[in-house]
Formats: structure tokens, sequence, C-alpha cells
């Protein structure tokens, strides 16, 4: 026996739900972002070392003019209609290119990078969250090879430094492929490269640097802001225990191996941007969350208090969109100890994210680690949600709810309410169908209370 429900968003609130590719956003003690963009033709390389390395010479350049002069330099500033502003051109040509002007003849680049005579906020070290942006624009046609071609990479420096930790690497085949590759091995991410082809996209990677580090990545479109790539990981390697820091590096390294696949190529680049992000204090000694019968208790302890005016509790369905639940005053002691509690009553089933934001009495922002609890409210009852990601209409499949009367609740993302339906006295083993036609994509959570019986399953809505 199906029942059935119409969830319109306009029957009670058209917020729109985060989506799952939205940004970590880390406030607080933040370094002013450095930024990279062409200003026009001729000093090319003396510009972009005076934004990313000493200062002075050409340092954060590699490239090979020593091997093909008669080209001249290969990244140009040339102006592009679409943007309305100079942006960097960077060329390789199958011949007479190599790596740096060394007798390497199984591989070519031209890239820009930070390294060690770089300025410490350029470089990222344990502990440390950087937030790397940039546009680029692929051409028409680009030929990867079936090797690589990275067009970007995070490498590690001193110690185990040979393999990058991320590239952005097209790659040949049937179709062409954009891949996000961890450690120099795992295809985390995989997207079609027509997709980038002759249009500007802009990317955002964010890096929390340790060996249990945070890593996102998220590429849209510049023309209308549709996603084209998103890739997020709470708990990955972004640094090598041996290694000094983290770097990034942007433009064309590609292998020579199987040259009839290439072709001389350039890449459009441009708004390049480092933020570096201070962790939280030591004043914090401690955040945990832990599941407590249907809730969730968060406990922290300071070491002390200077200006501090609240804690706001945050929490997430995603890892990445959070939202305020609890706010705590802060006790106002100066260099004393003092432990907190708070307590998520009503938890999302599945993975809930929480972390705790000090909010300073100037209105600085300081963000724990995060912490995950995969949480079921009641084991005995489930909800099973068929397909999922859903596009129009969903089965609803209700198990361990008796017979009663049940209330069902569908919230978004940030826990606002768009829909709830008071359903009449059915079957121990419900089923509904959900018309969703009219529901906004982004990520949901259904939820069934019958009495103390309670159930919460979270789904995404295309």
């Amino acid at each position: 026996m199906f029942k059935y429900i119409c969830i319109q968003s306009g029957i009670t609130s058209r917020i729109i739900a985060a989506a799952i590719a939205g940004l970590f956003s880390y406030s607080g003690a933040t370094a002013q972002a450095v930024i990279l963009n062409a200003d026009g033709p001729g000093n090319t390389y003396e510009l972009i070392t005076s934004k990313f390395g000493s200062g002075t010479g050409v340092g954060a350049v590699e490239s090979a003019e020593c091997i093909h002069p008669s080209f001249g330099r290969h990244i140009t500033e040339v102006f592009d209609a679409e943007l309305n502003k100079f942006v960097f051109q960077f060329f390789i040509h199958v011949t007479p290119d190599n790596d740096r002007c060394t007798a390497a003849t199984d591989r070519q680049r031209v890239e820009i990078k930070t390294y060690e005579s770089s300025p410490n906020n350029l470089k990222g070290t344990l502990g440390e969250s950087i937030t790397y942006k940039w546009r680029f624009r692929i051409p028409v046609g680009f030929q990867p090879s079936t090797s690589f071609t990275h067009i970007h990479q995070i490498k590690p420096v001193n110690g185990n430094d040979g393999d990058p930790l991320f590239t952005l690497t097209p790659r040949k085949g049937n179709p062409n492929k954009l891949e996000l590759i961890h450690d120099n091995t795992s295809k985390v991410a995989i997207v079609n490269l027509s997709a980038f082809e002759g249009v500007w996209v802009e990317a955002t990677q964010f890096i929390t640097v340790g060996a249990n580090g945070v890593y996102s990545m998220i590429i849209k479109r510049v023309s209308d802001g549709v996603t084209l790539l998103s890739y997020t990981n709470m708990n990955i390697k972004t640094i090598r225990p041996d290694n000094d820091f983290i770097r990034p590096k942007w433009g064309i390294y590609r292998s020579l191996n199987v040259v009839a696949d290439l072709r001389d190529e350039s890449i459009l680049f441009s708004d390049f941007s480092i933020e570096e992000n201070t962790v939280l204090p030591v004043k914090l000694d401690g955040f945990s969350a832990t599941q407590i019968k249907n809730e969730v208790a968060l406990k922290w302890k300071t070491l002390s208090e200077i200006n501090t005016d609240r804690f706001d509790i945050e929490r997430s369905a995603d890892g990445i969109n959070f939202t305020i639940i609890k706010s705590v005053p802060a006790s106002g002691f100066t260099n004393a100890e003092k432990n907190y509690t708070g307590t998520d009553a009503s938890p999302l089933t599945g993975k809930n994210y929480y972390r705790l934001v000090s909010i300073d009495t100037d209105g600085r922002k300081q963000i724990s680690d995060i912490k995950t609890i995969n949480f079921s409210a009641n084991e005995s009852a489930s909800i099973l949600i068929a397909p999922n990601p859903v596009s129009s209409v969903a089965k609803v499949d209700l198990k361990g709810f008796g017979s009663e009367r049940l209330l069902v609740t569908v919230q978004n993302s940030l826990g606002k309410k768009v829909f709830s339906f008071t359903e009449i006295q059915i079957a121990a083993e419900q089923k509904l169908t959900a018309f969703l036609p009219t529901l906004l994509p982004g990520t949901y959570s259904i939820q069934v209370t019958n009495g103390n019986t309670k159930s919460t399953y979270q789904f995404i809505k295309l």
C-alpha cells in the first residue's frame, strides 16, 4: 500500500539548500591573500616572481627558453575579451621544448610556482590551512597525453618529494578526461574534459596540511557558476612525514613518451590567489563529540579566555556547509581553565560533522578541527529512499514505526523545514511515494516521527 506526498518548496519556504560543492570557510587570524594578475605585456616573469618568489629575478618560473630562444618567453600576457582583462598565456611546443633546459627528453614543462625562497605565507606547513584560487581556460581540441599532462600540482618540498600530492591532469581517452589525482596514484575525481574546453572556469582548492588533513577541490564555470568538478575528503594525507612544506604549481607539465598524442598547446590562466589561514590557538584544549542514546554530547575545555564573547557549535551534513545549532556564552575568565558542554538533541541520521567556533569580542573567529558522528537515532526504525540522488519521484520505505500516525518532515541542509506532512494510520510496514519535481536542487533530510520513534535519512535532489 502506497501513500503519496507532494513536496513543493513553495508551500513553506524557498530557501535554497547549500550545494554539496560549497566552500570551506576558515575565519580568524587570517593572512591577506596574495593575488597575481596579468597587467599587460612585458616583464611577465618578473611580475610572477614579485608575487610568488623572493621579489627579484624569475625564480618562480620554470620554462625552456634556453632550448627554444627563437620563440621567446613561453608565458606572455594577452587581453581576453570574455574576462575583459589581461590574462597569462602559457605556451608549450612539442619540439624543441624540454624540462627546464635540462637534458631530459621524456617530458617538458612551462610552470609557475612558489618555492623555498618564497615568503612563509606562500608555503603550507604542518597544521596550516590554505585556500588556493585561480581561473583557467583550456582550448577546444586540447590534446593530452595518455601518460600525464598536469595543469596544476601540489608538490611537497624536501624529504620524499619526488611525486606530487595532488594533480589536476587532463588525460587522453575515449573521451578525454580531466582527473584529480592524489599521491600520484589515486584518481579521486574524473570528469569529461570536453566540459572545460573553450570556457573559463574557476578552481577553489582548500587544504589543511597534515598526515590526516582536509582537502577540497571545486571547479565552476565562470559564466553561470555551474559546478563541473567537486571533491572533498575530511581525512587525507596532504603532506609526508619528512616534508618541510607544500607548494602549488600551475602551467603545463606533460610526458613526451608518445609524441604523436600531442600538439603545440597554450592554456590561459588568471586570478591566482593564495590565502593562508592560521589554526585554532592553544587556548582551546580539546573538542569532542560523543553519541549518547538519541543525542550527541559536545564538550570542550579552554586554558584561557581573553576577550572571548561566546562559542558557536556548528553542524554540517556534508562537512562543508555548516550552520549554528547552539551558542554558549564564554565564562569571561582570563588565564583559567574552564569546561564547557553542549548537546545536539536532534542529530541527522548518517554522518554529522561538528566544529566549534569561538567568537572574540571584536568579532574575530577561531575554528576548531572537525568531529564526525555517524548517528542512528533508532536502530529498530529505518528509512530508505530510492533512487538517491532523486530526480522527481522517489520510493520511501519505512520500517519499525508501528501503525500510528506519522509526522514526515523534510529539511534542507541548513536545517530549515521546507515541508511537513502528517500521515493517517497505515500498516506497520509503510511505503510512501514522494513527488519532488519542484524541490530545489541540493541536499535534504527526511525525518519520520511516531511517538518516541524517530529516524532521519539524507538524500540529494538533482
